[in-house]
C-alpha cells in the first residue's frame, strides 16, 4: 500500500517489499551471477523513494562495464516482479 500524499511505500509496508526483493534475488540474479564465478549481491536496502541499493562482491567488480551491466541486470529483474522499484544502484 503506498502514501496518497507521496505515493511511497508505507513503513508498515517495508519488510513485505524487502522480502520480494530478496526472493527476486534468490530465484533470478544469484544463480546467474554464481554460474558466472564467486560473484554475489548482496541487498544493502530500499530508501523511501523506493531506490533499492545493492552490493555487488566477488569476482571482478573493478570493471565498469561489468558493474553496469550487472546493475542494470539486477534493476530489470526487480522492476519486473516488483514494480514499487524505481531504480537500483550499486553501493561500496
Amino acid at each position: 500500500m503506498q502514501t496518497p500524499a507521496t505515493n511511497r511505500p508505507e513503513p508498515d509496508a517495508r519488510p513485505a517489499l524487502l522480502a520480494r526483493i530478496e526472493q527476486v534475488l534468490d530465484e533470478q540474479i544469484r544463480p546467474e551471477l554464481r554460474s558466472e564465478g564467486d560473484l554475489e549481491v548482496v541487498l544493502v536496502g530500499i530508501d523511501e523513494d523506493r531506490v533499492v541499493q545493492v552490493r555487488l562482491s566477488g569476482g571482478c567488480w573493478s570493471c565498469s562495464s561489468a558493474l553496469f551491466a550487472w546493475t542494470m541486470r539486477v534493476e530489470s529483474a526487480l522492476k519486473a516482479a516488483v514494480p514499487e522499484v524505481r531504480f537500483v544502484e550499486a553501493v561500496p
